[in-house]
């Protein structure tokens, strides 16, 4: 049986699991990596203590999740000193993710040299957008030079989500179409057209899109050429501000969605306001996708707050009845993998809890040849 460690290295955590096959042997997660009085002091450190802590023996692979591959890279490839030039050439593109989980592979080949080491990319999934998708109207010489065009990323989560509302609904995947909606901390939208990844929310960064927990998600441009000319913040600065101090904790003082549901009940404004610009964003992103697609079929919540907040899921979706989009409030506030719309609802809306780890896992086993 094959046994695999799956290392999910994130801005300031690491999260990890180890299978037996298709069963979890152990799991959890490192968290406030960096931060005063927090966990360890950086990425290295982390992964070492993962590592040290497991029984690995008979370990047949590792999978890394790598959240950008550029345009290199769209499938998952076996760790070399190639791939790992490239991954590290593509940090400009993702200098808050690139480096921790570039990180994670390093401490893991050190420790592991002789188990194949597997990367797994969040972009890969959106390699199929279309390039009128992926194409930003700006000169195209300059495009082409640095790199800018949408890659869009929680890949691995939009492709197990999708699948997975394909089984949970007793359809063919390839015949499915369904706007799924990965909303955590980081939180993006995809169209998927028979398992095709047609739109995301995501861009040439995590930044672009949907409203997050610390990030703005989108905005007029100008608004960065104005704080640099009128306001005098540096570019650095300014980075700061729509990466770690925007989206909810900038409008609500709170990155966690369920304090600012908490605060929005007690009738804080502040709250109430960071909720209403979070949702019409999605609700927004949903029905662009609509058109899109032309026909949709299943639309689907998943991670932290699109699993667990039931308000969020009924606002965002609210106003689209029209298009055939409802939701029931009773199974709206049940648990579990489920339909949350009406019998004979015309697009089935649904929660499922994402897992990329499996999807890292299974990857990995393929590309190491031990599936």
């Amino acid at each position: 049986m094959s046994r695999v460690l799956v290392l999910n290295c994130g801005s300031s955590s690491v999260k990890y699991r180890l299978y037996d096959g298709d069963e979890v042997r152990d799991n959890g997660t490192v968290e406030r990596i960096g931060e005063p009085g927090g966990g360890p002091a950086d990425h290295e450190t982390a992964v070492r203590q993962v590592i040290s802590g497991l029984d690995l023996t008979g370990l047949t692979a590792v999978g890394h999740r790598v959240v950008h591959g550029g345009t290199r890279f769209g499938e998952p490839v076996r760790i070399d000193e190639e791939v790992l030039a490239a991954i590290r050439d593509l940090v400009p593109l993702a200098p808050l993710h690139n480096p921790p989980n570039l990180a994670g592979i390093e401490v893991a080949r050190e420790a592991l040299p002789d188990v194949p080491q597997v990367a797994v990319f969040d972009t890969a999934f959106h390699r199929t957008l279309p390039e009128a998708a992926a194409t930003y109207a700006i000169d195209r010489d300059t495009a082409m030079r640095y790199g800018v065009r949408r890659y869009g990323f929680h890949g691995t989560s939009h492709a197990y989500v999708s699948r997975r509302t394909a089984e949970l609904l007793g359809r063919r995947y390839d015949e499915l179409n369904t706007i799924t909606l990965h909303l955590g901390n980081g939180a993006s939208a995809c169209a998927i057209a028979g398992g095709r990844s047609v739109a995301t929310s995501m861009g040439m960064s995590p930044l672009e899109g949907l409203v997050m927990g610390t990030r703005s998600g989108d905005l007029d441009p100008t608004i960065i050429f104005h704080l640099r000319r009128e306001g005098g913040l540096s570019v650095d600065e300014i980075d700061d501000l729509l990466n770690h101090r925007s989206g909810l904790q900038g409008l609500a003082g709170a990155n966690d969605m369920r304090e600012v549901l908490a605060r929005r009940a007690d009738g804080d404004p502040a709250a109430s306001l960071a909720f209403d610009v979070y949702c019409r964003r999605i609700t927004s992103y949903v029905g662009a996708y609509y058109a899109l697609l032309g026909r949709v079929d299943a639309i689907t919540f998943t991670a932290g707050v699109g699993e667990h907040a039931a308000p969020v899921r009924e606002a965002a979706l609210t106003g689209l009845e029209r298009l055939g989009i409802t939701v029931d409030p009773a199974l709206n506030a049940g648990k579990g993998d489920r339909v949350i719309s009406p019998d004979g609802a015309e697009v089935t809306v649904c929660v499922v809890a994402t897992d990329e780890e499996r999807e890292i896992a299974r990857a990995a086993r393929r590309i190491a040849g031990t599936a």
